[in-house]
């Protein structure tokens, strides 16, 4: 598995209920499933990465994440995971308040647009940051929505949730004492695990 997964299953705990929101070719619930006998679903809408779930026998279904998670009722899931897909979203805060309402902890992963290295390409190039990590342009990008660890902590505070645990790591997951004293300055990658939002009940028009 990628790097991040690796992680993220470490946060999860056997047997748990799981809804894993742009599960790409259902490479984590597989191992999920199979070492930890995790049970659940994979949301993806890309047709070949959804095939390649059903080749792994992942219960997988065709959504996109914009429209809501409107079929799921409160607390059905252990834990709802998103890794990679909070700053491609329309509506990245109603859909993490979907997740917070759906799942009774959430695990989501995002580039750091407040790291170092973005900062100092805008200050030095006056241009949004292009890198091996972020290797878009401006025009181009699928991150429509840029974000830092300190935007979606007060995002969670906005919602009532509390950030249980957070990595901040390089581009090949890897942390130190820096990203730990520093996380919004040399943080590439956060990991969160929230929870506690307090919006059972109450869906969220997306």
């Amino acid at each position: 598995m990628r790097a991040d997964l690796e992680i993220i299953q470490d946060w999860i705990a056997p047997g748990s209920r799981v809804l894993d929101l742009g599960c790409g070719d259902g490479a984590l619930l597989e191992h999920l499933r199979d070492h930890k006998q995790v049970g659940g679903y994979g949301l993806e809408i890309d047709a070949e990465k959804i095939a390649r779930c059903i080749e792994r026998g992942v219960n997988v279904i065709e959504q996109n994440l914009d429209e809501g998670l409107g079929n799921f009722a409160d607390n059905s899931f252990d834990v709802v995971v998103m890794t990679q897909s909070l700053q491609a979203l329309k509506y990245p805060d109603k859909v993490l308040a979907e997740m917070l309402r759906v799942g009774k902890t959430c695990i989501i992963t995002f580039p750091n647009f407040g790291h170092w290295r973005c900062r100092w390409y805008l200050t030095t190039k006056g241009r949004m940051p292009v890198s091996d990590f972020l290797p878009y342009t401006w025009y181009n990008t699928p991150n429509i929505h840029f974000c830092t660890f300190e935007d979606f902590e007060r995002l969670c505070h906005e919602l009532g949730a509390r950030v249980e645990e957070r990595l901040a790591v390089d581009h090949e997951h890897r942390h130190n004492l820096g990203s730990r004293l520093w996380p919004n300055l040399l943080g590439e990658i956060g990991i969160y695990r929230v929870s506690g939002s307090g919006l059972a009940g109450h869906r969220v028009a997306v």
